[in-house]
This record gives structure tokens, C-alpha cells and sequence, in this order.
């Protein structure tokens, strides 16, 4: 086997092109394959830049040829020679023009053949290319996927700079404050008993350190959070943290539609336009039934509660008549693209959010069929169709349920849905908005109380202080949302600053006095020694990366990500530790059968 020595890269293979003949160059980097047509060889050779051709014939030193003739995928090698024009040109790749005639080649490591072929949009097995992770992050596009996420990270690292942000860590073994997520604790071998916990956010710190001076903070900060999966949620995950002294929402939303006006352009040369547009939250559930909407297409949702809450139909009168609602959405113009077997499949995809049905009215070639005209008058199902807008080609929907964020969830996924189904969704129509005005509370029916919609150190709506221990549902928030396409790329408030309205708050969540002060007595205690108006925002870091590189699911954007479990497959983590180790930890644990790894 060869080694490097006097050996030095000059170029990486991706970037030669066709001013570039005539040079000698030193590459080195994988074989992606190797075609050997006897009296010459191909060598397509392979870097995180991307591919170039080498090439070997009869004019080649013979033990050079020899050495190319055994070459195999994925083999480690070092080759030096001359950049020339190809004959066959290509423009399949960059570097279609030219190749490299080789004149030294070193074989740097052998390799066995992968269990999958290294090459884009493979279509591997999910978990066999996450069980071989170190072969998945060989493939282009997930090269591709991890350089925009080094991008991405660069340039929030030099704008937030120039804008006068201090990048500050803040610890990762912390307190645990359980209001919200499930912490992931950490046992403390020197204090028996007692536990850190792994840090959700840096909320409290950063918070802390706006009292200490420090009026602009940023972080790329690691969070961890206990939680079930889905496509854009991870145990653990980073986020562009921020803090801010002396602001209001306006000075936050402006400065952060600066940073993503400047990634965007300077990672994929994207204009986007600004001020983006605001939405009350409230205004956001209404029309979309989400407070993440996807701009991109319409199919908006309409209240048609006064239209039937004393139909026939008890379908909807009951859903009115329980304190719910009944709304519709009009997939306009593409009722021809969801003939009734269509119709039925979404009718079971709204039940998985908790509709009971799903009631429709199809226009289509001057013809009207329906789930449900039957049963209500002829004035009501006029009025129906004209809260709708509806004309022959469209296709309405409606779910009706005593719960209203049970027939938001609905619609709001069902609209999506639908655009999904149709194929309208461009992911490089990028749409931005902010939701704000957040509910200052949401009802946990698992803890038969109001808890935090964002988190405890929220602010009040000024108009609506009085309201925290008395209205706590209709108390907003100064609390922000940036959504993109229908993802919520990060979210932000103003902080309560003022002791005696944090005081109130967390009378409003239940805690005592004591509760309290043992949860946040170091945040209760520094407030009373001057506070400034602060506020912040973190970003999802994954999914800005997830977005902008186009991928499925965050995990396309992280090295090495974990499974539906939590598990992950290449080290086979979590797994169990020595007795002796728990033993030190003063910890004795019950083994069980675990379940499968497979999500």
C-alpha cells in the first residue's frame, strides 16, 4: 500500500475546468468506477467536490497501468498529471471538458463493496444507509446537504458579527426545570442522587445574560428535548440562538429578516423580498388552520357555522350547537383531479386528526354530486357554495367538530394535503411570514390546566396584563413566529422583564410561591437588580439547512442523526454500561426487553 509521503493535494477534483489545461495537478480522493477498455483505462475519481476523469493509455508508464487496471469502487488513492480537453465531452458533470492524463498513482487503501452503491438519490434502504452513515455521507448529494449546513452556519456566524452580537456558550449541564418537554437528565457521580439536565435551550442563560451587560448574544447552540419523532424533530438539535436588550418585536423581526435575506442570497443567490408579511395568529387559524401556513398556494379555509348551525344535517348543526365550528376549504379548479375514489382517501386522512368525516360537494362537467346536499335545504346549499366561491371545476370540503382545533387540524392539514397530492408545491417558491400575537396559554387536557403556549418568561401583550391570572384564554403573547413554506423556522418573544408581572405569570401556571422560587429562583433573584426590555428568537438550524437544501426530512442535514426511537443504528446507542459504572453513580437500573430499532 502506498502512502503520502512527498506527496501534496493541489486541487480538489470538483473545481478544474477547462482553463485549467495544460496544468499538473495533485488529486486525490475515492473511484466512484473504473472502465477498462484494454488499452485504455477511465478512472472516474471522486471528492466532496464532485467527479473528474482519469485517464490512462499506451503512452502510460506500464506499472502505473497495471496499478489503474486493479482499481475497484471506493478505493482511497493520490494521482498526479496533466489537465487536458476530453474528446468525449460530457456535461453530465462540471468537469465534463476536461480529464486528467495520469503520470504517478498511488493506491492509498483497498475497500470491500459497499452494501449500497455510493452514488445521488440512492434508493437504499433507510436504515441500511443509516446503519453505513460514513458511506450515505459519501454520496454528492448528501455531500451537498452537509457543505449548505457549513454555509448556512458561516454566514449567521458573520452577520449576527457585524450586527453586534457576542457568540457566548452557555453550560450543558443544567438544572432541570420541567415545563414542557421531557429533559434528558444526567446523573451527578459526586452528588448522589441529584441530577443535571441536558439544556432544551439556552432560554434562562441567555436571559441572564442580558441582565449582565451583554445586549446582543448569539450561539450555535446544541438542545435536547425528549420527545417523539417526526420528520423535522430530533433528540438532539441546534439552534441560532439569540438575545437582544432594549428591543421591541419590531427591532427583532428586522434584524432577523436581514440575516435570512443575506443567507439566502449568499448560499443559493435567492432575492428574497422585505418586510415579510405579518399574520396575527388568530387571523393565521382562521384562514389556513395552522399557525404555520404554506403561503404558496391558496385553498383557504371559510366559516360556514352561521350557514348550518340549525340545519338538518346533524352532522354540522351538533358540531355548532356543541361550541365548535364547521369550515370548509375549495380546492378550486382541480375537481377533475379527485374522482370519488380520491375523495374517500382524503375522507381517511382527516380522521387521523381527529375529524369524525369528511363531508363534499364535486362540480364537475356542469354536474353536482355531494356527500351531503341532501340533507339541507336548497337556500343553504346555495349559501354553502357561495361562502365558498365555488364554480364548476372546484371541489369543496368540509369537516365540521365540536372542537375547533379539531377541525383546524383538519383543514389545515387536508389544504396541504391536497396541494401535495396535486403537485403545486415549488420548494424554491420561497414564502415568508410571521405569526404573531401567539395565545399567551394553551389548555394541557393531560394536566387539566393552562400551561405556557411558548414558555413562562413570555410577555404579556400590554393591553393584556390584566389578563394573566383572570382571561388566560384570551391573553396574548408578544411572541413571533418566522414560517417558511408551512415549517416553523424559529420562534421568539418578548421577555417579561418587570419582576411583578413574571411574578403573576407563574401564579397564572399554578406554582406557589416556593415552587417557584425553587424552579427559578436564580432568574427571580437577578431581576431584582434592574432588568432591561429584552427579547430573542432561536432558528431551527436543521430545518433552515432542510429547507434551503431542498431534502425530505432534517435528517438528510445532520451527519450523524438518530431514528424514530431515538436510537441510532451505526453505534448502536442508546445501549446499556457496566454495573461498575452505575455503581458509581449510585444508580440501579431494571433491564427490559428493548424494542425493535426499526421506525
Amino acid at each position: 500500500m502506498d502512502n503520502l509521503k512527498n506527496f501534496r493535494r493541489t486541487n480538489y477534483c470538483g473545481d478544474l475546468r477547462l482553463s485549467d489545461a495544460g496544468k499538473t495537478v495533485s488529486l486525490c480522493g475515492w473511484v466512484q468506477r473504473q472502465r477498462d477498455l484494454g488499452g485504455l483505462i477511465f478512472v472516474d475519481l471522486r471528492d466532496r467536490t464532485g467527479l473528474i476523469q482519469l485517464s490512462f493509455d499506451d503512452s502510460t508508464d506500464k506499472e502505473i497501468f497495471e496499478k489503474a487496471s486493479g482499481l475497484r469502487s471506493e478505493y482511497v488513492i493520490a494521482a498526479t498529471g496533466l489537465v487536458r480537453e476530453r474528446e468525449s465531452k460530457t456535461n453530465k458533470i462540471a468537469t465534463g471538458d476536461i480529464e486528467v492524463y495520469v503520470t504517478e498513482l498511488r493506491l492509498l487503501a483497498r475497500a470491500e463493496t459497499p452494501p449500497f452503491e455510493i452514488v445521488e438519490h440512492s434508493k437504499a434502504n433507510d436504515m441500511l444507509r443509516l446503519k453505513y452513515r460514513y458511506l450515505d455521507l459519501r454520496r454528492p448529494d448528501m455531500q451537498h446537504m452537509i457543505a449548505t449546513r457549513h454555509k448556512v452556519t458561516k454566514v449567521a456566524r458573520d452577520y449576527f458579527d457585524e450586527q453586534g452580537f457576542y457568540e457566548i456558550e452557555t453550560p450543558m449541564l443544567t438544572k432541570s426545570t420541567p415545563e414542557g418537554a421531557r429533559d434528558y437528565l444526567v446523573p451527578s457521580r459526586v452528588h448522589p442522587g441529584k441530577f443535571y439536565a441536558l439544556p432544551q435551550s439556552p432560554q434562562q442563560y441567555k436571559q441572564l445574560l442580558m441582565l449582565s451587560g451583554f445586549d446582543r448574544y448569539m450561539q450555535i447552540a446544541r438542545c435536547f428535548r425528549d420527545e417523539d419523532l417526526r420528520a423535522d424533530r430530533q433528540p438532539e438539535f441546534t439552534q441560532i440562538d439569540l438575545e437582544m436588550s432594549f428591543v421591541n418585536e419590531d427591532d427583532v423581526m428586522e434584524i432577523q429578516e436581514g440575516f435570512l435575506k443575506r443567507v439566502f442570497k449568499e448560499v443559493l443567490d435567492v432575492d428574497v423580498q422585505t418586510p415579510f408579511l405579518r399574520m396575527p395568529w388568530r387571523e393565521a387559524m382562521d384562514r389556513f388552520g395552522s399557525d404555520k401556513p404554506d403561503l404558496r398556494f391558496g385553498f383557504e379555509l371559510k366559516d360556514i357555522s352561521d350557514i348550518v348551525k340549525d340545519c338538518g344535517f346533524s352532522v354540522f348543526s351538533s358540531a355548532v350547537q356543541g361550541g365548535g365550528s364547521v369550515r370548509l376549504i375549495n380546492v378550486d379548479g382541480h375537481a377533475a383531479d379527485f374522482p370519488r375514489k380520491k375523495i374517500d382517501k382524503l375522507a381517511e386522512f382527516v380522521k387521523t386528526y381527529k375529524a369524525k368525516g369528511l363531508a363534499w360537494t364535486r362540480l364537475h362537467d356542469g354536474q353536482v354530486t355531494s356527500s351531503y346536499q341532501k340533507f339541507l335545504t336548497e337556500e343553504e346549499n346555495k349559501a354553502i357554495l357561495e361562502r365558498a366561491n365555488a364554480k364548476d371545476g372546484d371541489l369543496v370540503l368540509i369537516v365540521g367538530d365540536v372542537k375547533d382545533e379539531v377541525v383546524f387540524a383538519a383543514l389545515g392539514a387536508l389544504r396541504c394535503e391536497c396541494a401535495k397530492q396535486l403537485g403545486i408545491l415549488d420548494p424554491k417558491d420561497f414564502k415568508f411570514l410571521w405569526v404573531t400575537e401567539f395565545p399567551m396559554f394553551e389548555y394541557s387536557e393531560e394536566e387539566g390546566r393552562y400551561v405556557a403556549m411558548h414558555h413562562p418568561f413570555t410577555a404579556p401583550m400590554d393591553e393584556d396584563i390584566d389578563k394573566l391570572e383572570t382571561d388566560k384564554k384570551n391573553c396574548r403573547a408578544k411572541a413571533y413566529d418566522i414560517v417558511l413554506n408551512g415549517t416553523e423556522l424559529g420562534g421568539g418573544s418578548i421577555r417579561i422583564s418587570v419582576p411583578e408581572t413574571q411574578e403573576a405569570m407563574f401564579r397564572a401556571l399554578g406554582f406557589t410561591d416556593e415552587e417557584a422560587m425553587e424552579r427559578f429562583g436564580h432568574l427571580i433573584n437577578a431581576f431584582k437588580f434592574g432588568a432591561p426590555p429584552h427579547g430573542g428568537l432561536a432558528y431551527g438550524l436543521d430545518r433552515l439547512c432542510m429547507l434551503m437544501a431542498g431534502a425530505d426530512s432534517i435528517r438528510d442535514v445532520i451527519a450523524f442523526p438518530k431514528v424514530q426511537n431515538a436510537s441510532e443504528p451505526m453505534t448502536n446507542c442508546p445501549d446499556f454500561v457496566d454495573d461498575k459504572q452505575l455503581d458509581e453513580l449510585s444508580l440501579a437500573v431494571t433491564r427490559r426487553e428493548e424494542a425493535s430499532d426499526e421506525e
